[in-house]
């Protein structure tokens, strides 16, 4: 009588898996973190509509706190939309690939765009953030002239965030290439 058996389908390794799951859950309690951001953001513009439409004396300085939270809140949310699956994707044409075939797009994708773009990205903003906390560069926007260094700090923080996030989603698309199967399956995000 003979035994006949599927064949065994590859495992990752378990130190594969753990800088998978060690770089997503960072990127998600980061995520989660920059939320906070979400504070300053619903504070200037409560303070601005009850100053603007109640007492008759908008402010000077909600504009800019709203617009820096938003930009800020925006930015550092990118790494958790990535690892949540929430970028834009041409879905009429992804759908109909294999799971291999992603993974290889996707993995050409990383390598070849994606992080060498955040490396570049990292080293240009950077260097504008040093030069510009530097100078104590601040808005001439208005009268209150805010610090403008936070925000220039945001980009280098971002690219930062995305290559290594970047690093997660490219082992799991090499992942696919390799065996046809997804480690992860992100959520279905619509808008």
């Amino acid at each position: 009588m003979s035994n006949i058996s599927s064949p065994l389908k590859p495992a990752p390794s378990w130190a594969f898996l753990a800088v998978i799951r060690t770089i997503d859950k960072f990127t998600d309690w980061t995520g989660h973190l920059f939320v906070l951001l979400i504070i300053p953001l619903i504070f200037a513009n409560v303070i601005e509509v009850f100053a603007r439409y109640v007492l008759k004396s908008p402010t000077i300085w909600a504009l800019d706190v709203t617009t820096m939270s938003y930009g800020a809140l925006f930015m550092l949310g990118s790494a958790l939309a990535l690892l949540k699956g929430a970028h834009v994707r041409t879905d009429m044409l992804w759908e109909k690939f294999s799971d291999r075939t992603k993974g290889m797009i996707d993995s050409l994708a990383f390598l070849l765009l994606f992080l060498p773009t955040m490396v570049v990205l990292f080293f240009i903003s950077i260097d504008d953030f040093l030069y510009s906390l530097s100078i104590d560069e601040r808005s001439s926007s208005g009268a209150w002239t805010p610090i403008l260094w936070p925000l220039r700090g945001v980009i280098p923080l971002t690219a930062f965030m995305l290559f290594v996030q970047g690093i997660s989603e490219l082992m799991k698309s090499l992942w696919a290439w390799r065996t046809g199967e997804f480690l992860t399956q992100h959520e279905k995000i619509e808008v």
